[in-house]
Protein backbone atom coordinates (compact mmCIF):
# COMPACT_ATOMS: atom_id res chain seq x y z
CA UNK A 1 0.00 0.00 0.00
CA UNK A 2 1.47 3.27 -0.94
CA UNK A 3 -0.25 5.24 2.57
CA UNK A 4 0.49 5.92 6.08
CA UNK A 5 -2.96 4.73 7.29
CA UNK A 6 -5.24 1.70 8.42
CA UNK A 7 -6.98 0.15 5.70
CA UNK A 8 -10.28 -1.73 6.12
CA UNK A 9 -9.62 -4.10 3.44
CA UNK A 10 -6.62 -5.12 1.15
CA UNK A 11 -7.44 -7.47 -2.15
CA UNK A 12 -4.58 -9.71 -3.38
CA UNK A 13 -5.43 -10.16 -7.54
CA UNK A 14 -5.18 -13.65 -9.19
CA UNK A 15 -7.40 -13.35 -11.97
CA UNK A 16 -6.07 -14.68 -14.84
CA UNK A 17 -8.00 -13.95 -18.46
CA UNK A 18 -11.75 -14.05 -17.66
CA UNK A 19 -11.50 -16.56 -14.20
CA UNK A 20 -12.44 -13.77 -11.17
CA UNK A 21 -9.34 -15.29 -8.01
CA UNK A 22 -8.19 -13.21 -5.11
CA UNK A 23 -8.11 -12.82 -1.97
CA UNK A 24 -9.75 -10.38 0.42
CA UNK A 25 -8.71 -9.76 3.60
CA UNK A 26 -11.03 -7.44 5.72
CA UNK A 27 -10.01 -5.64 8.75
CA UNK A 28 -13.47 -6.01 10.96
CA UNK A 29 -12.20 -3.16 13.58
CA UNK A 30 -11.55 -1.18 11.11
CA UNK A 31 -15.10 -1.81 9.55
CA UNK A 32 -16.67 -1.23 13.06
CA UNK A 33 -14.20 2.11 13.61
CA UNK A 34 -15.81 3.17 9.80
CA UNK A 35 -19.37 2.27 10.32
CA UNK A 36 -19.42 4.51 13.65
CA UNK A 37 -17.84 7.61 11.80
CA UNK A 38 -20.56 7.28 8.62
CA UNK A 39 -23.67 6.67 11.00
CA UNK A 40 -24.43 3.22 9.54
CA UNK A 41 -25.17 -0.14 10.70
CA UNK A 42 -22.06 -2.52 10.55
CA UNK A 43 -23.58 -4.81 8.10
CA UNK A 44 -23.73 -2.30 5.78
CA UNK A 45 -20.14 -1.22 5.50
CA UNK A 46 -19.36 -4.89 5.98
CA UNK A 47 -20.85 -5.43 2.72
CA UNK A 48 -19.77 -1.68 1.30
CA UNK A 49 -15.74 -3.01 1.83
CA UNK A 50 -16.71 -6.11 0.53
CA UNK A 51 -18.18 -5.07 -2.71
CA UNK A 52 -15.28 -2.39 -2.52
CA UNK A 53 -12.68 -5.40 -2.57
CA UNK A 54 -14.87 -7.02 -5.60
CA UNK A 55 -14.43 -4.24 -7.37
CA UNK A 56 -10.73 -4.38 -7.30
CA UNK A 57 -10.66 -7.92 -8.68
CA UNK A 58 -12.93 -6.65 -11.39
CA UNK A 59 -10.28 -4.13 -12.61
CA UNK A 60 -11.36 -0.52 -10.83
CA UNK A 61 -8.55 1.39 -9.11
CA UNK A 62 -8.89 3.92 -6.12
CA UNK A 63 -5.58 5.93 -6.74
CA UNK A 64 -7.42 9.30 -8.08
CA UNK A 65 -10.42 11.42 -7.06
CA UNK A 66 -12.09 10.33 -10.21
CA UNK A 67 -10.71 6.81 -9.45
CA UNK A 68 -12.66 6.89 -5.81
CA UNK A 69 -15.94 8.26 -7.28
CA UNK A 70 -16.31 5.71 -9.59
CA UNK A 71 -15.70 3.24 -7.41
CA UNK A 72 -17.86 4.69 -4.62
CA UNK A 73 -20.72 5.04 -7.58
CA UNK A 74 -20.45 1.48 -8.26
CA UNK A 75 -20.25 0.15 -4.40
CA UNK A 76 -23.83 2.29 -4.14
CA UNK A 77 -24.64 0.32 -7.54
CA UNK A 78 -24.36 -3.11 -6.31
CA UNK A 79 -25.41 -2.11 -2.61
CA UNK A 80 -29.01 -0.81 -3.65
CA UNK A 81 -29.67 -4.07 -5.85
CA UNK A 82 -28.64 -6.41 -2.94
CA UNK A 83 -30.78 -4.46 -0.67
CA UNK A 84 -33.87 -4.76 -3.53
CA UNK A 85 -32.83 -8.79 -3.40
CA UNK A 86 -33.64 -9.46 0.50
Amino acid sequence: LQHDYFTDIITFDYCEKKVLNGDLFISIDSVKDNAEFYGVDFYEELNRVMVHGILHLIGYDDHTDADIATMRSKENYYLDIRRKLL
